[in-house]
């Protein structure tokens, strides 16, 4: 990928970022329309589900009102609180509760990002307020990842791009398409629905791209759960010792 398009997508991360972070507002909803988003992201839909994808989005937004009021916006605002901040809907925008056995926040996932985030140089806000395992600080890292690959020589731009398959195949897309299945299910707002949709499509059609410019092809699902799965410890077999007729006894 050369660095106009490292720049488009880390404009596309950026943008997504934002709509996850916080509930909409009248003129996010303005900016939306005036920009006819999704059209305007740079990775565009190369496959049937991303076609879909990308046609739930508009309709999401065309349905969202043109001069939303107070009542509008507090729909909104419940609506991503249902899926971002209470829970509701069963529908975590943190790692850990996909990934770990329990299903708890702050577990194995969320430090394994800080160590990724710190080896990137991304300063990341308190992790009591937004754990480093949150979509958004996820989506902001591959933004930041991208912008580094644009700036970069050709060899180090592969290792960029490189490193970056391997953190969407071991963390992102390990959990995000169960998190947007689980919003789409849930969700009243078309938009919401859409957008986590949208998000889930949108980094896998990234990885694909990686893939195709790297020429390497993706590993399957089953092949990235191995190389994560712990190694297995051996396992000494005891046999119990059998009284033998006329054995000698231990000595004293």
């Amino acid at each position: 990928m050369n660095a106009e398009f490292a720049d488009v997508i880390a404009e596309d991360a950026g943008s997504l970022a934002a709509l996850h972070d916080r509930e909409l507002s009248a003129d996010m909803i303005a900016a939306l329309r005036e920009a006819e988003f999704p059209s305007c992201l740079g990775l565009m839909p190369a496959t049937a589900g991303a076609v879909a994808a990308w046609g739930a989005m508009a309709d999401g937004i065309a349905g969202l009102p043109a001069n939303p009021d107070a009542a509008d916006l507090d729909a909104l605002a419940s609506e991503y609180a249902a899926i971002y901040l209470t829970g509701a809907y069963g529908a975590s925008p943190h790692e850990s509760v996909w990934t770990d056995d329990d299903h708890l926040t702050c577990q194995a996932a969320m430090f394994e990002w800080r160590d990724i985030h710190a080896a990137a140089g991304l300063a990341t806000p308190d992790w009591r307020q937004r754990p480093e395992d949150h979509l958004v600080l996820q989506l902001l890292h591959v933004a930041l990842v991208a912008r580094r690959a644009a700036t970069a020589d050709f060899a180090d731009r592969t290792k960029v791009w490189r490193r970056l398959a391997t953190i969407l195949d071991e963390h992102t897309l390990r959990w995000l398409p169960d998190f947007a299945a689980r919003v789409a299910a849930r969700a009243e707002s078309p938009f919401y629905a859409a957008l986590a949709v949208l998000t889930a499509t949108w980094a896998d059609g990234l990885r694909d791209l990686i893939a195709m410019q790297l020429d390497e092809p993706r590993p399957s699902r089953e092949e990235i759960e191995a190389r994560l799965r712990p190694p297995a410890t051996a396992v000494i077999e005891e046999h119990p010792i059998a009284f033998m007729p006329g054995a000698q006894g231990p000595s004293w």
